[in-house]
């Protein structure tokens, strides 16, 4: 008997163990698919143009896309977008996932239960943290992505366009406000001002419910042509996708010839793209030849703060 137990406990062992290797290596799949996305921004996406348009009440074809060099969240309805808003994401070790998710609700003052991760305190693995607890750092909205991944509320302005969470997007909280808003007008679901309202008041847990999934896909997208210009964006995470090869295949599908480009032209552009700053050239200039006549910009624009006027003395 004891034989015949150990034999079947083997078995199930191994049939443990190929479950896992086959549940890693279709992860590992799908992320060589996901990688290689075109961010849905791209004019290959769009066509050339990024049609915008205002956001229309009870039309439920919504969704969010992410392209996490670019740092840049969008709100799409029915195709178009509708606004942009600046993100920050994971730290080079946490990366943010890539690739579609399920938006299947958005959870108000939520609680947090910290992952048996080595920049978790021991001590606090698996302990509840209530939203009125200093410690709990989700701050007033989480809208959960699965796996442990999350959108909520950054920790100020300057999370925005930095690696700064554990595997988590962070929005502005007034940008996680309207986007939740528009998710309610978009479903016309049954939740009226005076609960949001309460929500944002109170440090009460409050669900909003989706009846149906609302998508989000995440893009790794560093050589993009969108809206007629060529952005390279810095290789935040040294998924090594800021190469020549993979800019001559986005010049080709964007039909700039490239043939008679030396290698060491396309890497002068690619490094002018480093650290927050991008590379933007049109596609205009890189059909006439002109692959260095581009700009460098910050990947991420700031207004400048106003300067208060000086006092007459």
């Amino acid at each position: 008997k004891n034989h015949l137990f150990r034999s079947i406990l083997m078995s199930l062992s191994a049939l443990l163990l190929i479950g896992i290797v086959f549940s890693i290596s279709g992860l590992a799949q799908y992320f060589m698919v996901d990688i290689k996305r075109d961010s849905a921004r791209s004019d290959m996406i769009t066509g050339g143009t990024i049609e915008k348009a205002k956001f229309v009440n009870g039309l439920s074809d919504i969704k969010l896309t992410v392209n996490v060099p670019a740092f840049q969240m969008t709100f799409w309805q029915d195709g178009k977008e509708i606004s942009t808003y600046k993100v920050g994401v994971g730290l080079k070790d946490y990366p943010i996932y890539i690739g579609k998710r399920p938006i299947k609700s958005v959870i108000w003052n939520p609680t947090w239960i910290p992952p048996e991760s080595d920049w978790v305190a021991p001590e606090l693995w698996g302990k509840v943290i209530l939203p009125t607890d200093p410690a709990n750092p989700l701050g007033k909205i989480k809208i959960p992505l699965g796996y442990n991944y999350l959108i909520h509320q950054a920790k100020g302005i300057q999370d925005m366009g930095n690696l700064v969470s554990h595997g988590c997007l962070r929005v502005m909280r007034d940008d996680l406000y309207e986007i939740n808003d528009r998710i309610i007008a978009a479903y016309s679901l049954d939740i009226t001002a005076d609960q949001i309202s309460k929500a944002k008041r109170t440090k009460e847990t409050f669900v909003v419910e989706l009846p149906s999934e609302m998508p989000i896909e995440i893009t790794y997208d560093t050589v993009v042509v969108e809206n007629g210009e060529l952005h390279i964006y810095p290789d935040i995470y040294d998924y090594k996708r800021k190469s020549v090869e993979n800019l001559r295949d986005e010049l080709t599908a964007n039909d700039i010839n490239n043939e008679n480009v030396s290698d060491e032209v396309l890497e002068k552009m690619i490094a002018k793209a480093k650290q927050k700053n991008q590379y933007v050239i049109s596609v205009e200039a890189l059909k006439k030849g002109n692959f260095l006549s581009g700009k460098v910009i910050p990947v991420l624009d700031f207004p400048k703060p106003k300067r208060s006027p000086k006092r007459k003395r």
